[in-house]
């Protein structure tokens, strides 16, 4: 491994750039990249940077980027490449563009009303604005020659006349398409549908609600995945009460396994959350309209003044149907290493593709991570200039809960097996996940930089062996990361 590479992943660990959190250290480099610095210099287990200090207070890092050299006309529905989708795939993927010398004409479309925001803080910060989270401002699309046009929602696409229509009736021809809308969440069956208050976090507005709705008042969260709890953490010095129904016994379990999920929910019962597990919403019962009540199947009654559903959700590709690109039974795009679709010149990426994974031997997979949109953008502009590039970033992720937080590295669906290292009481440990014999991910909490390490090794090719973790000697680690 280069030994420079080695040092963005000491980067990532001890830098807090604003905005990248959620990045892989290969993403953050690229970032790296925009600050202005003019020297560097490592000594022992310290970077140091000299740069501009007024530079490095600038919240967004840019790398010069080019300009359309043809005339733009909105009117006119003519697009070299068009983007359907603001995301972080979307976005990365018209900067990339931009920044490897794309001259011709760019246009995003979104069915949002909001500039680019960073839509995984919402579940985190409830009562940000989408102007705080803003990733990008108007003064940098118009800058840099990126039309983004908002609220506008695409019903159809024609692969043979390469041409995108929207609900309104308005029409844009394409030479290359980029398809990156994101998911969307499924249904949730229970009596009541009609009362108010209860809410799937999908926009500034709908967190903006949450938490003044919760304020002094009774929350219930539906779901324990990442979304519903992180909503869950972030309520609880708000709320009266938060109360987290989940059809596992432990919440996590399905991504962190049974051991990890019964740690992490002892630090939410400390923290006042009551969990109903093994259990479903039945019915929603209101007043006057507003949520009053939440009744479970088991026949438990909540009092509940607000309630955010966070069970899961699905690729938004209906509009796809009859398109001619191709869309799996779960309605995933597959899509190959340069993230093209079954048709040339559609691309697509983030949450609604299966893409071959490196790590787990090309094996087609969906990862809704931020970090992984980040590649999935950079990778398909780079493919429409016909520079050759595929997927080899090892996915990485993290949350925070309770001023805690957990880093993932790898691919662990499928796994057998978890093996512990640290002290889960104290919330100090490193969780291998293994299939077979081969650890295929790893989780840690208040054990830096242990995830980033097995990263990089993942991320050389290396296999990582299930009786190298089981021992506790993580010597071998630090070895294999030296060389």
């Amino acid at each position: 491994m280069d030994k420079c590479v080695r040092w963005i992943w000491v980067l990532a660990e001890l830098c807090s750039l604003r905005n990248m959190e959620n990045c892989l250290p290969w993403d953050i480099s690229a970032h790296i990249m925009g600050l202005h610095w003019s020297k560097v210099r490592v000594e022992k287990e310290k970077v140091i940077i000299r740069a501009n200090k007024q530079a490095l207070q600038t919240q967004r890092r840019t790398k010069g980027m080019s300009k359309c050299s043809a005339v733009i006309n909105s009117s006119i529905g003519i697009s070299h490449v068009l983007i359907i989708g603001s995301g972080p795939a979307g976005l990365v993927c018209a900067e990339t563009l931009r920044q490897e010398g794309f001259t011709d004409r760019i246009v995003m479309c979104t069915m949002d009303k909001h500039l680019p925001y960073d839509r995984p803080k919402l579940s985190k910060s409830l009562e940000s604005t989408a102007e705080q989270l803003q990733l990008r401002s108007m003064e940098f699309f118009q800058t840099h020659d990126i039309e983004l046009l908002l609220e506008k929602e695409v019903v159809s696409v024609d692969v043979k006349t390469r041409t995108v229509t929207f609900w309104d009736g308005f029409k844009i021809e394409y030479q290359k398409l980029f398809i990156a809308t994101g998911s969307r969440p499924k249904p949730l069956s229970y009596k009541g549908k009609d009362v108010g208050n209860v809410f799937h976090l999908r926009t500034p507005e709908d967190a903006n609600s949450i938490a003044t709705l919760a304020s002094s008042k009774n929350a219930v969260i539906v779901g324990t995945s990442f979304i519903g709890m992180e909503v869950a953490a972030a309520l609880t010095d708000k709320a009266h009460s938060v109360s987290v129904i989940g059809i596992e016994a432990v919440p996590f379990r399905k991504a962190l396994g049974e051991k990890v999920g019964k740690a992490l929910m002892k630090l939410f019962e400390l923290n006042r959350v009551k969990f109903y597990m093994l259990n479903e919403v039945w019915e929603m019962r209101g007043q006057n309209g507003q949520l009053k009540e939440v009744v479970l199947k088991s026949g438990k009654v909540l009092r509940a003044d607000v309630c955010v559903i966070g069970t899961g959700s699905g690729p938004a590709t209906a509009f796809l149907k009859q398109s001619g690109v191709h869309v799996d039974s779960k309605g995933f795009i597959p899509v190959n290493k340069t993230m093209q679709t079954n048709i040339d010149g559609v691309f697509a990426g983030g949450d609604v593709v299966t893409f071959p994974l490196a790590l787990r031997s090309n094996k087609k997979v969906n990862i809704p991570h931020w970090q992984m949109a980040h590649v999935h953008g950079r990778v398909a502009a780079l493919s429409m200039m016909g520079k050759t590039s595929d997927i080899k970033t090892v996915p990485y992720f993290w949350t925070a809960m309770f001023g805690k937080s957990i880093r993932y590295a790898g691919y662990g669906d499928g796994f057998d097996d978890v093996i512990i290292q640290g002290d889960l009481d104290e919330l100090k440990f490193v969780a291998f996940y293994t299939k077979s014999e081969e650890v295929v991910a790893v989780a840690s909490m208040n054990y830096d930089p242990i995830v980033s390490r097995v990263a990089e090794v993942f991320g050389s090719g290396k296999t990582i062996r299930k009786r190298d973790v089981e021992t506790g000697d993580m010597s071998w680690l630090i070895d294999k990361t030296s060389q």
